[in-house]
């Protein structure tokens, strides 16, 4: 009588049950930068601060600097609450996705621009006034210069930026999702001696994700260039072209047999055949040489080296 197998028992071990990995996820952390990326976004907006400052200084005539101060990741709702009255709130539309970054310049620094602009000495004024259409219209071309470098900036994503028209600080949860996080860049702008006052640049979080994406791609590959063998500076002069020559050197000649030479004469140079010539590279005596033959070539057949190679007097 045969035993009957244990039906109780899985004798296909492949057919186990895996053992999943589970690790917690704490989603008010979702989507936020890293210390990696942040460090790179913060090393790639401190050139644009560097590049915004040698533009306005040669547009407004006055001294200024442009440097970037932090860089944080903020709700919506947590970014509105701190615009300061009455600042400068500029949507840029995105060519590469359906959203908008903000360009938001304090109301301290967009008057005494305006003033420079309008030939004055861009002194800080009192009176903080609400910004005009005029106003709006005359910070038109800077904004046009700072959107310029931006574009510069992000040139790895060939983005296009649209600026609209200024908006109140309540008129931006119209345009920015209200679940929307943003990255902001916080620069501290100072005009001269006096003037000073905080410009920010608020990008959504997707954009900022696709824009370090692209950017660390492109690196790579001109990382990856530049790991490909490049000649070294001595392999590629070897194949630079020299002028060689063969002299006797310091031969002396009477005037009158110089004068009286014909094709088909002799010159006499009262030097001893078994004198060597100089082997000269570009006017430079390196070595002596004696003339020979090379089947039908001439030749030059080198003895020694020449101890201080100097320049000869008529490549000066």
């Amino acid at each position: 009588m045969s035993a009957l197998p244990n039906l109780g028992e899985n004798t296909d071990k492949s057919q186990e049950p895996k053992h999943r990995m589970v690790h917690p996820c704490n989603f008010r952390y979702a989507g936020r930068l890293s210390n990696e990326n942040a460090r790179f976004l913060a090393a790639l907006h401190e050139r644009f601060a560097l590049s915004v400052t040698n533009a306005l200084e040669l547009y407004l005539g006055a001294s200024l600097r442009l440097k970037l101060i932090s860089l944080e990741q903020l709700a919506l709702a947590d970014y509105v609450s701190g615009i300061t009255p009455n600042s400068y709130i500029l949507p840029c539309a995105l060519g590469l996705m359906d959203s908008s970054c903000l360009i938001d310049i304090e109301i301290s620094l967009i008057l005494p621009i305006i003033d420079l602009l309008l030939g004055g000495d861009g002194a800080p004024g009192a009176d903080w006034h609400e910004l005009t259409e005029i106003d709006e219209e005359i910070m038109r071309s800077v904004t046009s210069l700072l959107i310029g470098e931006l574009e510069r900036c992000w040139r790895a994503l060939n983005v296009s930026l649209t600026a609209s028209h200024c908006v109140k600080p309540a008129m931006v949860q119209q345009i920015v999702p209200a679940n929307e996080k943003l990255v902001l860049l916080r620069f501290e702008m100072t005009i001269g001696e006096a003037v000073g006052g905080s410009f920010t640049i608020a990008l959504p979080t997707p954009f900022v994700g696709f824009l370090l994406r692209h950017l660390k791609r492109s690196q790579s590959k001109k990382l990856t260039t530049a790991r490909l063998h490049r000649p070294s500076l001595r392999e590629r002069i070897l194949d630079c072209e020299y002028t060689v020559s063969a002299d006797v050197v310091q031969m002396r000649a009477l005037l009158k047999d110089l004068v009286d030479l014909r094709p088909g004469a002799i010159l006499k140079t009262n030097t001893s055949v078994k004198r060597p010539a100089r082997l000269t590279v570009d006017g430079v005596e390196l070595f002596e040489a004696l003339p020979v033959r090379d089947g039908g070539f001439k030749a030059a057949q080198v003895t020694a080296r020449v101890q201080d190679p100097t320049i000869r007097n008529e490549q000066l």
